[in-house]
């Protein structure tokens, strides 16, 4: 009975990935294509917890959550580079 549901969202977690992958080679803009990425790695924390669900293998979590990390990172540090072009400087506040 659980099954048409589990392949079900797994179809979904699919195309919604296929849409995030295709936003992030075909956005107009560079925030377009980082938010592709950053969705279709969300997209892919989702269905290793599910995969880990449904296999029973609880270590999956672990990787999910590593993942999770490295993606948020990741992303914080492309937005920092398209920035300010340089993700070593360091955000100096003048006063008059």
């Amino acid at each position: 009975m659980m099954e048409p549901v589990v392949l079900g969202t797994i179809l979904a977690i699919f195309t919604t990935m296929g849409l995030a992958l295709w936003r992030a080679i075909q956005g107009p803009s560079v925030y377009d294509t980082i938010v592709g990425v950053n969705v279709f790695g969300t997209k892919t924390v989702l269905l290793i917890a599910l995969i880990a669900e449904f296999s029973g293998n609880g270590d999956l979590i672990d990787v999910a959550l590593v993942y999770a990390l490295i993606n948020f990172l990741a992303v914080v540090a492309i937005l920092k580079l398209v920035r300010q072009r340089d993700l070593a400087a360091s955000r100096r506040v003048e006063h008059d």
